[in-house]
C-alpha cells in the first residue's frame, strides 16, 4: 500500500507542478484514511461511497473541523482518480460526493471612531509619520489591497482630480476615487516629505523605506501593529482590516454592491456579499444593546 502511496504522490509532483506542502497534506491524508481502513478490514480496492461517507462521518466525529473534513475529501478524491487512471480500481467511490460547506468566518471590523484613533496616531509633521498616515489613509479611502498600496508608483497619483490608479490581480487596472482626507495626506506626504525620503530623484516607488527603497508588505504590517498598539485597540488589526472596513463602511452607509465590487477590484460580486453580512450582523448587535425590549 505504502508503494501505491508513493506512487500517487510522485505523480502529484511530477504531473501537477503541486508545492511540496500540498503534496505532503494529500499523503497525510491518504496516509490516515487507510489506517482506517485498516482498522476497519477494508481493502482499497473495493471501497464504496458508503465507506467514504462513513469516513467522514468519522472525522466528524472525532472533532476535525469542517474546512479538514473537506480538504481530506479533496485528497481522496484526486486519489481514487489516479487508482482509475491506472487501472488499479474500476470506479471512483468519491463521485458526485460534495464537500461538506465551509462556514465563512466574517472578517473583524472597525468602528468608525476606531478607524480615526488609529489614523490619528502617526505625527504627520515629520517623514514617516507623513508617510504612515498617508498609506493608512490611502486603504481606508480606497481599500485596496496591501500588495496593490505598496506598488503603487508616483505616476499612478492624481491628486487634484482625486483619484488613483490601480494595477490588480490579472494585471487588470481600476481607476478608484480619494475623498479630500486622503488628498491631504497624499499632498502633505508627497510634497514635503518623500523628497526627504527618497535617495534616488529618480524613484519611481510611491512608498518607500527609511532607506529609500519601495517599502515591502512585511514592512507595511509591522507599521500597522506599531499603530494599533499606540491606539490601544483591542481588536486583532491586519493591513488587510482596512480594506474590510472600507467596503463594510460604504454598504453601511448605503453605497450598492456593484460599485463597491468594481472598486475592491472582485471578479465575482458573490465576495462582495460577505460585507451585506456584516452590515446586518452590526444592526442586529446595535437593536440588541439599545432596545429596551431586546
Amino acid at each position: 500500500m505504502e508503494k501505491l502511496l508513493d506512487e500517487f504522490l510522485n505523480d502529484l509532483s511530477g504531473d501537477r507542478g503541486l508545492s511540496n506542502n500540498t503534496i505532503e497534506s494529500y499523503g497525510r491524508d491518504v496516509r490516515q484514511f487507510i489506517s482506517y481502513l485498516d482498522k476497519n478490514k477494508i481493502s482499497i480496492y473495493s471501497v464504496t461511497k458508503t465507506n467514504i461517507i462513513a469516513y467522514l462521518i468519522y472525522l466528524q466525529k472525532n472533532g476535525k473541523a469542517t474546512s479538514s473534513i473537506s480538504r481530506s475529501l479533496a485528497s481522496l478524491r484526486s486519489f481514487f482518480q489516479y487508482l482509475v487512471r491506472n487501472n488499479y480500481v474500476e470506479k471512483d467511490p468519491t463521485l458526485n460526493l460534495e464537500s461538506p460547506k465551509v462556514e465563512k468566518k466574517l472578517p473583524e471590523i472597525l468602528t468608525i471612531d476606531e478607524v480615526e484613533l488609529l489614523l490619528n496616531q502617526p505625527n504627520c509633521d515629520e517623514p514617516k509619520g507623513s508617510r504612515d498616515r498617508c498609506m493608512l489613509e490611502l486603504l481606508y479611502a480606497t481599500g485596496i489591497r496591501v500588495s496593490e498600496l505598496v506598488a503603487l508608483n508616483i505616476d499612478d497619483i492624481n491628486i487634484e482630480l482625486g483619484f488613483i490608479m490601480c494595477r490588480g490581480k490579472g494585471m487588470k487596472d481600476r481607476v478608484i476615487p480619494i475623498g479630500r482626507m486622503a488628498q491631504e495626506a497624499l499632498s502633505n506626504y508627497i510634497y514635503k516629505y518623500r523628497l526627504i525620503l527618497i535617495k534616488d530623484e529618480n524613484e519611481k516607488a510611491l512608498f518607500v523605506n527609511l532607506h529609500g527603497k519601495r517599502l515591502t508588505r512585511q514592512g507595511f504590517w509591522k507599521i500597522v501593529k506599531y499603530y494599533t498598539n499606540m491606539a490601544k485597540i483591542d481588536k486583532d488589526i491586519t493591513p488587510h482590516t482596512l480594506r474590510h472596513c472600507f467596503a463594510a463602511h460604504l454598504i453601511e452607509n448605503g453605497a450598492d454592491l456593484k460599485s463597491v465590487q468594481e472598486m475592491l477590484g472582485h471578479s465575482d460580486i458573490s465576495t462582495t456579499q460577505i460585507y451585506t453580512q456584516i452590515t446586518k450582523s452590526r444592526i442586529k448587535e446595535v437593536y440588541n444593546k439599545a432596545h429596551p425590549r431586546a
